[in-house]
């Protein structure tokens, strides 16, 4: 018996005994999520600050502000997110009960990464615990200091019968997936998400799959060339470019690329200072071995602003690439850091067609001031999200689903589609068991007449009315 098989078992048995479905035992355990935040929000910012060099300033933002809103959403809408749904019916079952009942799938296992090791923890776990399900949280190992809060106190707030965290490598994540859960919500890279969903699948367990790609970002030629470097540069920067949204690369005319790197290196210089290494805004690489990877990367086409780099204090400069072929390292793999490659392109048309060929990514975006090329660049693609004139701010709205296409990932999360992820869309009709007589119609011997009468009545029709 492995070391996870009797927490397993113990979770299992809290969920069948129906521990997590009340509304009430739901709402307990997402304020114990808020006090979490609130009692720790110090703790928690200078953990962010020991694994990413993360900016007091970018945790807020993107770590606890985000995670609380969830929370707030979350319970705000609880009971109009779990009440049945009543469906449309047909002249069949116009006198019968139809609706659809959210319930919880059961034990699900959260596999979180370490680029927004809270964000990416809790965010998703808002869904799974308002969803009614019992759950095992896997943190990241890379982001260490978050990892110790998440194991050592976030369980102080929660039910510990219906919920644990679980530590470990890749060989304990491995062992882990070995064993049956009901729903697998996993956040990071294609590479590992493809083990996941290898694992999921002996069990036919459904699966979330959150990974990443090359997002594109094309430059019209009639935009501001500083607004445009102002918001490219920042996202690209936040959190030191470790941001699976984050622009990969820009295509533009080589004219704007003209216009263009000037216009980032002053925006790069005001957010950053002449010596980006001691400006306290911008974060580090998590650990030597992703460093080193973005080192490599620095030979790729020519260095136009940037290019430095220090290992022994793991910072990799805010760094524009020109003259990148498409079939250098840096335009093949996901960045994952604050450089950025700028491709020429002749047209919006050889724009679309270089972001066609390639695999869909999770995010895409375009900058223009004719709504039109705005409107050409969304309906000639395909991506998980879409955002016209600036960076990832889609990602602030719960109201929009958070998800990839393709290779960069399957499902949806963020505010009710969390809850969806985590619920079993379960179909229901109930029926009289009284008035007989009107099932005739479907019983042998059958009739071209009664067939007639049946298709007509099986036709959907609106109408509210029950017997039941």
């Amino acid at each position: 018996m492995d070391s996870f098989e009797d927490r397993l078992r113990q979770l299992r048995e809290a969920f069948n005994t129906g521990r997590t479905r009340p509304a009430e035992f739901r709402a307990a355990q997402l304020q114990g999520l808020s006090r979490f935040l609130r009692d720790n929000k110090q703790q928690l910012q200078e953990a962010l600050a020991q694994d990413l060099r993360k900016s007091a300033f970018e945790s807020e933002v993107s770590e606890i502000a985000i995670s609380q809103a969830e929370v707030d959403l979350a319970l705000r809408n609880l009971r109009s997110w779990m009440k049945d749904e009543k469906v449309s019916k047909n002249l069949a079952t116009q006198l019968d009960s139809a609706f659809i009942r959210k319930e919880p799938f059961g034990l699900v296992l959260i596999i979180v990464p370490w680029n927004y090791p809270l964000n990416l923890t809790l965010v998703p776990l808002v869904g799974a615990i308002a969803a009614g399900n019992c759950v095992v949280l896997k943190p990241s190992e890379t982001s260490k200091a978050i990892e110790k809060i998440l194991a050592e106190v976030l369980p102080r707030y929660l039910d510990q019968s219906c919920f644990a965290v679980v530590l470990g490598g890749p060989q304990e994540t491995s062992q882990l997936l070995e064993h049956r859960f009901d729903h697998i919500f996993f956040t990071g890279n294609a590479y590992v998400g493809k083990i996941v969903m290898a694992a999921a699948a002996k069990h036919l367990t459904p699966i979330t799959l959150e990974l990443g790609g090359k997002n594109p970002c094309y430059v019209d030629d009639d935009c501001d060339p500083q607004n445009v470097a102002n918001r490219v540069a920042w996202f690209r920067c936040f959190n030191a470019g470790q941001t699976c949204v984050a622009p990969d690369y820009i295509l533009c005319s080589q004219e704007m690329q003209e216009r263009l790197v000037p216009a980032l290196q002053n925006a790069i210089t005001r957010f950053y200072g002449d010596n980006p290494q001691t400006s306290p805004s911008l974060g580090r690489i998590i650990n030597q071995k992703h460093f080193k990877r973005l080192q490599g990367l620095l030979g790729c086409g020519r260095v136009a602003i940037g290019g430095q780099s220090d290992e022994s204090d793991l910072y990799i400069a805010p760094t524009v690439l020109v003259d990148v072929q498409e079939t250098e390292p840096v335009m093949q793999e996901e960045i994952f850091g604050p450089i950025l490659p700028m491709v020429t392109v002749r047209s919006l048309d050889e724009a679309i067609d270089f972001i066609n060929r390639r695999e869909k990514p999770l995010a895409l975006y375009a900058f223009s001031k004719r709504s039109q090329v705005i409107k050409q660049v969304l309906a000639r693609t395909s991506s998980g999200g879409f955002c016209g004139n600036d960076g990832f701010m889609h990602m602030t709205l719960s109201s929009l689903p958070f998800g990839g296409v393709g290779s960069s990932g399957m499902g949806r999360y963020h505010g009710k589609f969390s809850f969806d992820t985590f619920s079993n869309q379960r179909a229901c009709l109930l029926r009289s068991p009284r008035m007989e007589k009107i099932n005739d119609l479907r019983y042998p011997p059958y009739s071209r007449r009664n067939l007639r009468v049946l298709l007509v009545a099986m036709e959907e029709r609106s109408c509210s009315c029950t017997l039941l």
